[in-house]
This record gives structure tokens, sequence and C-alpha cells, in this order.
């Protein structure tokens, strides 16, 4: 019995570390802007007295990790999707919505929770955003909250891709 926990623990636990780790070789690159958010990080937030709305304090207090990359670079971009793509398959997320828009690509795909609105894990990737239209944004959202909470959190922190999100917390779930 005791070796066969052992076994489950082990062949389980890369999936865990690969949410995490799939990532991570776009933190640091020199052609990448990197917001990396812990669930310490939210949880000081949820425990900050001030005027902030009660529905934003309860929202951080339920995210475990928030990762967006952007960049401009065109060799990136391309690994970027592709690491993207990988994830999306290797973590059987969901299609929530895409959008194509001139020459912007939006993906939002999720990880369901409990709930019909209930996501577990939100992965956005967006090409063709900015100003300028190249540049890339992949958004990686881990924790338990509803997804019509969420466009709370992309107003307060003005992340990119806020207004997509919104638009979806309105729309509904379909599969890939």
């Amino acid at each position: 019995m005791k070796n066969l926990i052992v076994t489950l623990v082990f062949a389980l636990m890369p999936t865990v570390f690969f949410g995490q780790a799939a990532f991570d070789k776009f933190d640091g690159q020199e052609d990448v802007t990197s917001v990396v958010v812990t669930k310490k990080m939210f949880e000081m937030m949820g425990n900050v007295k001030n005027k902030e709305s009660q529905q934003y304090i309860d929202l951080i207090k339920k995210l475990d990790n928030l990762r967006v990359f952007t960049t401009t670079s065109a060799r990136v971009t391309g690994e970027m999707r592709s690491a993207a793509e990988g994830y999306i398959k290797s973590a059987k997320l969901e299609e929530l919505m895409r959008i194509k828009d001139n020459n912007q690509n939006i993906k939002i795909m999720v990880k369901s929770g409990s709930g019909p609105t209930q996501i577990r894990e939100l992965l956005m990737f967006i090409e063709g955003s900015g100003s300028n239209k190249n540049e890339t944004v992949l958004m990686s959202l881990i924790g338990n909250f509803d997804l019509n909470e969420i466009s709370v959190l992309t107003d307060k922190m003005n992340l990119p891709g806020g207004t997509s999100i919104k638009n979806a917390s309105k729309g509904t779930k379909s599969s890939k």
C-alpha cells in the first residue's frame, strides 16, 4: 500500500509542476517583459486594509499565481505560441473564447472548477496587441475563482486583454 501511494505521488507530481514551469523560460529573457505575482503576494494584498472594493479583496484571496509575459520579438512570439499550444494540450484546457479582429488574435482557455463559472486556471494568448500591433501577450492565472469576478482583477491591475476577459465572462464556454 505504501508503495502504491509513493508511486501515485511521483506520477502526479509532473502535472502539478508542469503548469508552473511551462512558461518559466520566458521569465528573465531579454526580449520579454514579465510580471509574476505569487500566492504570497495575493495573500498580503488580501490583508491590506484600504478603500478597495470588497469584491477585489475577496478575489485576490482566491488566486495562487499570475504570470504575464509580453514581447515584440517575432522569435519569442513563436516560442510563446509553441509553449502555449503544448501546454493547452497537456493541461487539457478548454477553449472559452477565440477572437480574430484585424491583425489581433486572442485565445482564452480555461480549466473548469466545480461550478459552471468556476475556473481553476485561465490561459490567455494574444498576438497583435499593443499600440503598434506587434506585441504578444501570454497570461496564466491559477487559483479557484469565478469567471464573473475576473474583470475586477483586470481593471484593478490593468492587465492586457482585460476587455476580452470581460466579454468572456458574459459568454459561455465552448469546447475546442
